[in-house]
C-alpha cells in the first residue's frame, strides 16, 4: 500500500510503558467519551505487558512523537488483533492506523503457524477500516454496542418493561437461579461450547467452539481487566440442583463506577424459548440499579435478529455499531459454512 505519509513503523518491543503512556491514555478519554468504558483498567494491563518487551506489533513515529500502535497476541495457531490507535488531533489519523494495519497483517501472515486472525475493534465505527481488511481476505461481521439506562428502566425496578419477575418468564420445575459461584467455571465453558455450537459467535470468536476454549475466554473476563472488572454481584447461573451443568448463564463487569457490561449471556438449547434470557438480563439490572448503575451495556451480532429483537424491547437502544473481523486458512475456515 502506497503512502506519502511523513512516519515511520518501528517495533514495539522497542518501546517502553512509560512513551506509549501518553497515547493510551489520550485513547482512555475516547473509550470515556465514545463508550462510557473507564479503559483505565486495560491501558495499565497493555502497559505491563509493553514493560516486559514481548508484545508483538508496531508503533508509528513522527519527528520523535509516538501517534500510533497497534498490537496483537497470539494464541496456538492464531493472532488476535487487540487494538489500533492513532492521535485523532492529526488529518492522518486514519491513515496511520491503516499503514499500521497494513504491517501486522504482513507480519502475521507470514508468521510460521498462523492460520486465523480475529479482530474486534470495539472504538472503531463500522466500515472505518473495512477496505483494509478485505482487501487482506477477512471476514467482516457488523457488530451492535448497545446501552440501557438502568434508574429510568421499568425492568431495573422489577418490571421489565411490562413483565414482573414470574410473569411470562418464569424458572421451569428444577432450576434455580443464584448469584455466580467460582465453581461455576467448569460448568460455564460446557455451556457456552454447547449453546454457540454452530453460530456465528463462535466463528467470530473460536474460543466458544470448544470448552478448553470457553475456560480460557472465562479466564480472562473473570480474573483480568480486559473487560472491565469482573462483578460477581450482578452475574448469575440458572442451576440444575443435583447436576453439574448449567441451564443458563450471564456474567457482569464493572466497566465505569456506575456502568455494568455483559460480557456473556447464554441458555442451554433445551430451555429456550421460556423467557429465561429476558429473566437473567432482569435480575442483573435489578442487581446494578440498587447500587446506583446508571446503565448496563452489552454488544451484539447484527445479525442475530432474535438478540437484538430481545434487547431492544427490555429497553437498549444501539448507541455505536462497530467490526469483528476474522482470517481463517483453515479447512473450517475455507468451507464456507453457514451459521446460524
Amino acid at each position: 500500500m502506497g503512502s506519502t505519509l511523513q512516519f515511520e513503523l518501528l517495533d514495539l518491543r522497542h518501546f517502553s510503558a512509560g512513551s506509549l503512556r501518553p497515547l493510551l491514555e489520550e485513547e482512555s478519554r475516547i473509550w470515556s467519551e465514545r463508550l462510557r468504558w473507564d479503559y483505565r483498567g486495560s491501558a495499565d494491563l497493555l502497559l505491563q505487558y509493553l514493560d516486559s518487551r514481548v508484545l508483538p506489533g508496531y508503533v508509528a513515529v513522527d519527528n520523535g512523537r509516538i501517534v500510533g500502535y497497534v498490537f496483537c497476541v497470539y494464541e496456538g495457531h492464531k493472532a488476535v488483533i487487540g487494538d489500533v490507535f492513532a492521535l485523532d488531533s492529526r488529518d492522518s489519523a486514519t491513515e496511520i492506523r491503516n499503514e499500521l494495519l497494513v504491517r501486522l497483517f504482513e507480519m502475521l501472515k507470514s508468521s510460521p503457524g498462523v492460520s486465523r486472525i480475529e479482530s474486534q475493534l470495539l472504538l472503531h465505527p463500522h466500515g472505518a477500516h473495512q477496505r483494509i481488511f478485505e482487501d487482506a481476505g477477512f471476514e467482516i461481521h457488523e457488530r451492535i454496542f448497545m446501552e440501557w439506562p438502568l434508574q429510568t428502566a421499568a425492568a431495573a425496578q422489577g418490571d421489565a418493561a411490562g413483565f414482573a419477575h414470574g410473569d411470562g418468564a418464569s424458572l421451569p420445575p428444577g432450576l434455580e437461579l443464584r448469584r455466580w459461584a467460582e465453581s461455576d467455571l467448569g460448568p460455564a465453558a460446557r455451556l457456552i461450547a454447547t449453546s454457540y455450537q454452530g453460530h456465528l459467535d463462535s466463528h467470530i470468536n473460536e474460543q466458544y467452539r470448544t470448552a478448553s476454549g470457553s475456560q480460557r475466554f472465562l479466564h480472562n473476563i473473570v480474573r483480568f481487566p480486559g473487560c472491565g472488572y469482573f462483578d460477581s454481584e450482578s452475574s448469575f447461573a440458572l442451576v440444575q440442583p443435583g447436576s453439574d451443568d448449567l441451564a443458563g448463564l450471564l456474567l457482569c463487569s464493572r466497566v465505569r463506577e456506575d456502568v455494568g457490561h455483559v460480557t456473556q449471556i447464554c441458555v442451554a438449547p433445551e430451555y429456550r424459548g421460556q423467557g429465561l434470557g429476558r429473566l437473567l438480563m432482569v435480575e442483573c439490572a435489578r442487581a446494578l440499579a440498587k447500587r446506583n448503575f446508571a446503565l448496563l451495556t452489552l454488544t451484539v451480532t447484527a445479525s442475530n435478529r432474535k438478540a437484538v429483537s430481545l434487547y431492544e424491547w427490555l429497553g437498549f437502544r444501539g448507541t455505536h455499531r462497530f467490526d469483528a473481523m476474522v482470517w481463517d486458512e483453515t479447512e473450517e475456515g475455507r468451507t464456507g459454512q453457514s451459521w446460524n
